[in-house]
């Protein structure tokens, strides 16, 4: 018999994602190794969907926007005076920044210099798009008690310290 995703099963997911249109966003060049059972290691709508498979299993998941990276948040964008910013900055850079009560620390990309203003835009690159998964459940073991102690994988394909 196959192994079954349970809780606390380390789960091996050969997978690519689309978007709707098609255009492949993550090839899967790296299978996607998680310890299954509310430890935050895939999209919860994800793991729910995978939960009671087994090794073998081929599925195609499509996530909504709300189940992914959210949708965009025109609040988000932000126009910054170019003197805030490093001379050699380019469309494209990253930047972190703590959100204002210090809580969580948002990434805002560069979208565009002009005029000696800065646009940044704080959402996911992927916010606003809904994914398609296709996925095959490549392995799927026990978990060690040490990788259940720290909600995540250990060794090949896992968490590397």
């Amino acid at each position: 018999m196959q192994p079954e995703i349970v809780k606390n099963t380390v789960v091996t997911l050969n997978y690519t994602v689309r978007d709707p249109d098609g255009t492949i966003i993550d090839d899967g060049h790296h299978p996607l190794v998680y310890l299954h059972g509310g430890y935050d290691g895939i999209f919860p709508k994800l793991e729910e969907t995978l939960h009671g498979r087994y090794q073998g299993d081929t599925l195609q998941v499509k996530l909504q926007p709300d189940d992914a990276f959210g949708d965009y948040d025109e609040s988000l964008i932000l126009i910054e005076d170019a003197r805030l910013f490093p001379e050699n900055i380019e469309v494209g850079m990253s930047f972190e920044r703590v959100s204002d009560d210090g809580e969580e620390e948002l990434v805002y990309r560069v979208t565009d210099i002009a005029d000696g203003k800065v646009v940044v835009d704080g959402n996911h690159p992927l916010a606003g798009v809904a994914l398609v998964f296709d996925i095959t459940v490549a392995e799927v073991r026990k978990a060690t008690t040490e990788e259940i102690g720290h909600g995540h994988v250990h060794g090949a394909g896992g968490h590397h310290h």
